[in-house]
């Protein structure tokens, strides 16, 4: 294992923050807001979605820097089971780093939380 990151956010705060046109395609790739529309529009989906990001920068001791939240994507295969996706300098800085990532997703109606595993992609062979 190369890293782990955990966030927690409160959903009202994140319902806030959505209440700004900006907040939405500042922060999310076009494919999370493509599925958050998809599913509902519900402010829990967004809020992990944020926790997300801050999770993956907690699993590479990075902090965000060096790339774009909106670079970063929680996704859900078919099934539900969340996935990241990476695009641009994140893209960039997570294959120089030779990493692979879990994600584990839950809320309630108050809350969101994602714990982020990074592992070195050699490890997984």
């Amino acid at each position: 294992m190369f890293g782990i990151g955990i966030d927690l956010i409160e959903i009202e705060r994140i319902e806030k923050s959505m209440a700004k046109t900006s907040f939405l395609t500042r922060f999310f790739g076009e494919h999370e807001i493509s599925e958050y529309r998809a599913r509902g529009e519900r402010s829990s989906y967004i809020a992990a979605n944020f926790c997300a990001k801050e999770a993956f920068s907690k699993a590479i001791g990075t902090g965000i820097r060096s790339f774009a939240l909106k670079e970063v994507e929680l996704l859900r295969d078919s099934l539900g089971k969340p996935h990241l996706v990476f695009s641009g300098r994140a893209a960039k800085l997570v294959e120089d780093m030779g990493l692979a990532f879990e994600a584990s997703v839950t809320h309630t109606k108050r809350y969101a939380a994602v714990v982020v595993i990074a592992v070195m992609k050699e490890a997984l062979k």
